[in-house]
């Protein structure tokens, strides 16, 4: 059964040139397409489509005033398009706090050659969407935030900590994070996004928990109390050596589709690190990590992956688990606490 999308766009060039993507998609058909918020809410009730691309900037009620509605009248899986700018980032990071599935970065150009070059992707996060887990939210509605554990409480055992993620991951580590101590393990956060993200997502981290979160960079040393961020599309990150680790930047080509790669992450983790790594897999699509983090499995490493309840998508953890590279599968909620436990102890504060 193909997935039944609504295209929600106030250019009718863009509604034209989206909808003619999808179609091309195989198990893709799109059932209609709005020009603004009126429309899309009837069209929502008559068509009762499985996934919705909706643009953030639209006359009257912006595509996040809308999507604000849509969670928390009647919750469904929404693809926001945006434009790649500062801005542009920040507002993507807003609609995936309202509950978006993800954010896909619109051609810079509106023409059928740049909008053939994005087929395969769009199609891809589209299908993926439909499977999505999205619940009743709204902007008023705080989340609880998890407390973190005090550092005197906490004792690091030597060990790194590394996790990959794509779709739905951007909250999902956000999450996992907030309880992770000030002087938490030198810990390695790779997260599939769009160029010029990195920076925005890092000052997000920063402001919502307690390690301090940097955008890795070539060379730069592991150290106890930092979360490094891996998220540049041009680049893959490895560990260069152990002890003493530090993390490299490659140009190569993308391996199995991926860039940065978690395979590839996973992989030299195993390599260098052995018993001293320890990997999970979050929320995404694909099987980027699985392979990877198997060989981490097999040198000793402890690997987790997110469970089937809590994922938005459950495609990456799924792969891995079937590939046998998992030690243990626990809820988002479960995740920080065993990522810590392999990599220390909690001691009682003096």
């Amino acid at each position: 059964m193909s997935t039944r999308v609504l295209v929600v766009d106030d250019s009718i060039t863009m509604r034209a040139l989206f909808t003619d993507v999808l179609e091309r998609t195989e198990g893709i058909a799109v059932v209609g397409a709005a020009a603004n918020a009126d429309e899309a809410r009837d069209m929502i009730a008559e068509l009762k489509p499985d996934v919705l691309t909706l643009d953030v900037e639209m006359p009257g009620k912006s595509g996040l005033e809308f999507l604000e509605e849509l969670m928390a009248s009647k919750p469904m899986p929404v693809v926001m398009l945006s434009t790649l700018t500062q801005k542009g980032a920040q507002t993507s990071f807003k609609a995936l706090e309202l509950g978006a599935v993800d954010c896909f970065p619109k051609p810079q150009q509106a023409t059928p050659a740049e909008f053939d070059k994005i087929v395969d992707k769009l199609g891809k996060l589209v299908i993926a969407a439909a499977s999505g887990k999205v619940k009743a939210k709204t902007a008023k509605e705080a989340a609880p935030a998890a407390a973190a554990i005090s550092e005197r409480a906490y004792q690091w055992n030597g060990k790194l900590v590394a996790m990959s993620a794509s779709t739905g991951g951007v909250e999902a580590i956000s999450e996992l994070l907030a309880s992770f101590p000030a002087n938490c393990p030198p810990t390695i956060v790779l997260q599939q996004m769009e160029a010029g993200f990195a920076e925005p997502f890092t000052a997000k981290l920063n402001d919502k928990i307690k390690p301090n979160v940097v955008v890795a960079t070539d060379g730069v040393k592991l150290e106890q109390g930092t979360v490094y961020v891996v998220a540049d599309p041009e680049k893959h990150a490895v560990i260069d050596r152990w002890p003493e680790a530090s993390i490299r930047l490659l140009g190569n080509d993308p391996v199995q589709g991926f860039r940065p790669s978690a395979d590839l992450l996973f992989a030299t983790i195993a390599k260098t690190a052995g018993a001293n790594g320890i990997g999970m897999i979050l929320t995404g699509m694909g099987r980027d990590g699985a392979n990877g983090l198997k060989a981490l499995r097999g040198a000793g490493g402890k690997t987790f992956a997110q469970d089937k309840d809590s994922c938005m998508v459950y495609e990456a953890a799924g792969a891995a688990v079937a590939q046998g590279a998992v030690e243990q599968q626990l809820p988002l909620d479960g995740l920080a606490a065993a990522a810590l436990g392999a990599a220390g102890t909690l001691a009682k504060a003096a």
